[in-house]
């Protein structure tokens, strides 16, 4: 957090800010492990319970953005303290898209439950998920903590993440050739694993807002990106790249 102000009340009300990121983050990361589980499970319950809960993230950040502008008007804040108030805007609305992306699956839970797939069909949905999350997190923490030593890491990491979506997306591809009745539920798991890596994306945007709050510095504009489903085609022997 920004170094003590002679104002008391201003460092409780950029705590309570913090507070406010670390519910969001913590309610995001929720809403997309119970979307990934309700499409494995085949739980519309489950994917009802998601889509509803996209209304409590959606309340919190109207609430970081209200409180930001009544901050900006009554301490007209600079330098640090202005880069931690525009930072927490940028990461609440971050996090509500991640929300967004956990309700888009949820979505897709009974059109997928309508006809039962493989379990192996959902290995890589699953892995998937298990990373984005796991970036999602660390990210989280060090906005925390403020220790943005690992920041270039975790950033780096996006790269895992879109290899396991090209291998994902290859899969899925093969899985319809293979048979036409996978076509229908391989097509909305497709769309679930874009949104997936999306969240990754947003992970990454998060840890580059958090090292600038930290610093005042950015990170290379420069990031790793190894999602090849654009040269992924059909052929006669399956799913395959194409450079």
């Amino acid at each position: 957090m920004p170094s003590q102000h002679i104002v008391r009340a201003f460092d409780e009300e950029l705590a309570l800010l913090a507070n406010r990121i670390a519910a969001m983050g913590g309610h995001a990361e929720r809403m997309v492990d119970e979307s990934v589980t309700a499409l494995i499970a085949g739980d519309a319950a489950l994917g009802a319970k998601v889509i509803a809960d996209d209304a409590v993230l959606d309340e919190l950040q109207r609430e970081v953005d209200d409180r930001v502008i009544v901050m900006i008007a009554r301490r007209q804040p600079m330098a640090e303290d202005l880069r931690e108030i525009i930072g927490t805007i940028r990461i609440a609305a971050e996090l509500e898209r991640v929300g967004d992306l956990g309700k888009s699956n949820a979505k897709r839970v009974a059109a997928i439950a309508e006809a039962r797939q493989p379990r192996a069909l959902f290995r890589g949905l699953e892995a998937l998920s298990t990373l984005a999350l796991t970036q999602l997190k660390d990210v989280l923490d060090v906005y925390a903590s403020r220790r943005v030593d690992s920041i270039a890491m975790i950033r780096d990491r996006d790269e895992e993440i879109d290899a396991v979506y090209t291998s994902l997306f290859r899969e899925l591809l093969t899985y319809m050739m293979e048979d036409p009745r996978n076509i229908s539920a391989c097509t909305h798991l497709l769309f679930c694993a874009k949104n997936i890596e999306r969240i990754g994306d947003h992970a990454t945007n998060i840890a580059e807002t958090v090292f600038h709050i930290a610093t005042g510095s950015q990170l290379p504009p420069e990031r790793p990106k190894v999602d090849h489903s654009h040269k992924v085609v059909v052929t006669s022997e399956g799913a395959e790249i194409v450079d």
